[in-house]
């Protein structure tokens, strides 16, 4: 599906979650944004210009499809060009009004395009312009991360932000088995893996509960 123009009563499955139109529209509008930005901050790789749906919007929406439903916090890391940060955040117009969205991004200029997507698509959604590990901590219920490093990596960056009961949802590609194996030398988690809805060597890492090991 891509570009599809919709009656006013209805909905379609965007990567296994009904959206309305006007979601529909912020959502296109938002990947347009992204290819208008891309050529002067690289944003997205050029051999993706053209899967832009599908290997980055519909990728980012299926996050949203394995949060809980009632959560109040998401927090974005290394948020770059918005997947899944903006993405989560204009699915939260509709389905969680109330929720606060946050997103971290160190580089400035990455900061300028996510605040400018956020005040043209009307987003609760903030942008923290700083390095993760120096944010205070969040105590955030759903901490997401697409592309920016191995598992071992990104759990103890997880854990300064996460609250005690809350979900992290990883992207992860076909090493995902072996960062799993290394990170378990170190820490302690709960894991669920999902399956990609976009990719068949992706995966989905729901994990919560993390601590060091002893």
């Amino acid at each position: 599906m891509r570009w599809q123009r919709l009656g006013p009563d209805e909905m379609v499955d965007v990567g296994g979650i009904d959206v309305s139109r006007e979601t529909l529209a912020d959502l296109q509008a938002f990947a347009a944004l992204v290819l208008k930005w891309t050529p002067k901050i690289n944003l997205i790789s050029a051999s993706s210009h053209a899967m832009i749906w599908d290997r980055h919007v519909v990728d980012s929406v299926q996050v949203y499809r394995h949060a809980p439903d009632d959560f109040h916090l998401w927090l974005d890391i290394g948020s770059g060009g918005g997947f899944p940060g903006i993405v989560a955040a204009i699915l939260g117009k509709a389905r969680h009004p109330d929720a606060q969205f946050v997103l971290i991004e160190s580089d400035q200029r990455k900061v300028a395009f996510l605040r400018t997507a956020i005040r043209e698509l009307g987003l609760t959604a903030r942008v923290l312009a700083d390095r993760i590990e120096e944010v205070p901590p969040a105590g955030a219920d759903v901490v997401s991360v697409r592309a920016l490093g191995s598992v071992s990596f990104l759990l103890p960056l997880i854990m300064q932000h996460i609250h005690p009961a809350g979900l992290a949802i990883m992207h992860k590609g076909r090493q995902a088995s072996t960062e799993i194996a290394e990170a378990r030398q170190n820490w302690l988690f709960e894991l669920e893996e999902q399956p990609s809805l976009t990719d068949p060597e992706a995966r989905l890492l729901l994990i919560q509960r993390i601590c060091r090991a002893a």
